[in-house]
């Protein structure tokens, strides 16, 4: 009588791996053994562009922001230090897309900022 090897289990265990595999070229997405290394290397650098993401999109945020407060004769640096004073409590992403979509908006933004800077400037002087 031969041992019972729990062949069901291992066959489900080892095509959980096989299916996360599909769309893998060649060894990769065929046997067990190489499906397992390549799909755990996957999930691995998942986790970590996960996180990457979001440095990414902050750093393309500051340029687009940038890029526009600098047309209107201010730094972004300063841009933000203005409307921090003034108040204002826009994230960077909604700044982004404003710098994108509507020019006025910045415009009226970055006369808000000048303003609150050099009331800064009057108040410590």
């Amino acid at each position: 009588m031969p041992r019972a090897t729990n062949g069901p289990a291992s066959r489900k265990r080892r095509n959980r791996w096989l299916m996360k595999a599909k769309g893998f070229r060649g060894s990769r997405s065929k046997l067990y053994r190489y499906a397992k290394d390549a799909v755990f290397k996957a999930q691995t650098w998942a986790y970590r562009d996960r996180k990457n993401r979001k440095r990414t999109f902050r750093a393309l945020w500051i340029q687009r922001i940038n890029a526009a407060v600098r047309s209107q004769g201010l730094t972004y640096s300063r841009f933000i230090e203005g409307l921090k004073a003034a108040g204002i409590e826009l994230d960077r992403k909604v700044l982004a897309d404003l710098a994108v979509s509507d020019a006025s908006a910045i415009t009226a933004l970055v006369e808000k900022a000048q303003g609150a800077l050099n009331n800064k400037v009057k108040a410590s002087a």
